[in-house]
C-alpha cells in the first residue's frame, strides 16, 4: 500500500492548515461556538472556495475527489482546528443525494460545494440508540405525497439548516433494515419545528418535531422503503470522516502535551524529564499511530465493493478511535494537571471533541459488536 498522498492532496492539506491557523484561531472558534448559530456562514463559504467541500465528492458529481483519502485529508485538518462548520452533514447528505437522488435532487450538490446551502442529516431519535435502522418516525402516503410524523434528536446545527435529509419509516418496525425511506424536507415546512441547544464540545444541535408535515412526491430520495443500503454507505463515509477528524485532534492534543512537559518545571527541572511521564507519553504516541493506521485502512477500504470488508474496516477504525481518543483525552489532561480542565486552554476542547466523536454514529462498544456481527472476511 502506498502511504504517500498525491500532490493535489498535499496541497489541499497545506492550504487548509494555513487557512485555519491564520484565519480560524482558537479565539475565533470559541466565539463561534458560543454564538446563537454555532458556526459561521461566512467561513462555510470560504472553506468551500478553497475546495474543501468539493474534495469530498467525485468528479462525476461535480467534485474534486471523493475517494477515502480525500475525505481523510480534509477532516484531519478540520480536526486540528476544531472546525465547527457543517462538513460532516454536507458529506453524508451529499453522498446520499449522489447515490440515490433524482437529477433534480442532485442539483443541490452544487450548493453544498459552493457553501451556499446548509443541509442537515436528521437520523437519530430519542429511542433509536446507535442503530441507524432504529427509525420510528413515520412516513405515510398521502395522495401524491407523504406525511411525516415523529421526532429527531441531535441534528447538528439543525436550527439553522436550509434542508433536512430525513430518515423515516414507511414500513415495518424500528430495527428493520427494510422499510426505511429517505426524504428531503425544507426547513420551514408547516408543522416542522426545531429547538436548538448547545453541545458540550462547542457548536449547537437541534431537536426536530414533525407534526403531520406534508411533503410532495418529489421529496422522496431513492425508492420507497429501500433507503437503508444508501444510508449505510453514506454513514460509512461519515465514519471515516469522524475517525480522520479525531486523528487531527489527537495530534494537536499530543503536541500541546509535549510542549507542556518541556516547559513546566518541578523541582528545578522540566517535568518531561521524569521517567514515569516519558513512559506514559511514549505509550500515548504508539496508540495515536495505531489509530492513524486504522484510519488509513478504512480509507483504503471505503470503496471496496465487498460490503463485509468495507464495513468491518470502518467499524474497526471507529472502535479504535473511540478507545484511543478517550485515552488521549484523559492522559493529556492528567499530564497537564488542573490547568488541563480550564475553558481557556484549547486542550480541554480537544478532549471534549474526542470524547464526543466516540459517540457520533456509534461508540466503541457498538462498533466492536458490529465488527463481530459482520463476520470474518
Amino acid at each position: 500500500m502506498n502511504f504517500e498522498h498525491t500532490e493535489d492532496r498535499r496541497m489541499l492539506s497545506d492550504t487548509l492548515r494555513r487557512f485555519i491557523a491564520e484565519q480560524y484561531p482558537y479565539a475565533t472558534r470559541d466565539g463561534l461556538a458560543r454564538s446563537a448559530r454555532g458556526y459561521s456562514p461566512e467561513f462555510w463559504r470560504r472553506y468551500a472556495e478553497l475546495g474543501a467541500v468539493a474534495a469530498l465528492f467525485s468528479e462525476a458529481d461535480g467534485g474534486l475527489g471523493g475517494a477515502g483519502f480525500d475525505i481523510a485529508v480534509v477532516f484531519e485538518e478540520l480536526g486540528r482546528g476544531l472546525v465547527l462548520e457543517p462538513f460532516l452533514d454536507a458529506l453524508v447528505v451529499g453522498s446520499l443525494l449522489a447515490d440515490a437522488g433524482t437529477p433534480a435532487q442532485k442539483e443541490l450538490l452544487a450548493g453544498l460545494m459552493e457553501g451556499s446551502l446548509h443541509a442537515a442529516l436528521a437520523l437519530a431519535e430519542p429511542e433509536s440508540g446507535y442503530d441507524p435502522a432504529g427509525i420510528a418516525l413515520r412516513a405515510e402516503p398521502d395522495g401524491d405525497g407523504w406525511v411525516l410524523d415523529g421526532e429527531k434528536s441531535l441534528v447538528y446545527l439543525g436550527a439553522h439548516a436550509d434542508r433536512y435529509l430525513v430518515a423515516a419509516r414507511s414500513q415495518g418496525r424500528p430495527g428493520d433494515e427494510t422499510g426505511i425511506s429517505l426524504f428531503l424536507a425544507p426547513a420551514h415546512a408547516p408543522g416542522l419545528t426545531a429547538h436548538g441547544h448547545a453541545l458540550i464540545d462547542g457548536g449547537r444541535a437541534a431537536q426536530l418535531r414533525f407534526d403531520r408535515v406534508r411533503l410532495a412526491a418529489d421529496a422522496l430520495v431513492g425508492r420507497t422503503g429501500q433507503g437503508y443500503p444508501a444510508l449505510e454507505r453514506a454513514l460509512g463515509r461519515g465514519l471515516l470522516a469522524l475517525c480522520a477528524e479525531a486523528v487531527g485532534a489527537m495530534d494537536c492534543a499530543r503536541d500541546a502535551t509535549l510542549d507542556y512537559l518541556r516547559t513546566r518545571r518541578q523541582f528545578g527541572v522540566p517535568i518531561g524529564s521524569f521517567q514515569a511521564l516519558q513512559h506514559r507519553m511514549a505509550d500515548l504516541l504508539l496508540e495515536i499511530e495505531q489509530a492513524r493506521s486504522a484510519v488509513i485502512n478504512a480509507a483504503a477500504a471505503l470503496d471496496n465493493p465487498d460490503r463485509a470488508v468495507r464495513e468491518r474496516a470502518l467499524s474497526a477504525a471507529k472502535a479504535t478511535i473511540g478507545r484511543v481518543g478517550t485515552l488521549v483525552a484523559e492522559e493529556s489532561i492528567q499530564m497537564h494537571g488542573g490547568i488541563g480542565m480550564t475553558w481557556e486552554l484549547p486542550l480541554a476542547h480537544y478532549a471534549k471533541r474526542l470524547v464526543m466523536i466516540d459517540h457520533q454514529f456509534g461508540d466503541e462498544d457498538h462498533h466492536l459488536r458490529r465488527y463481530i456481527a459482520l463476520g470474518r472476511p
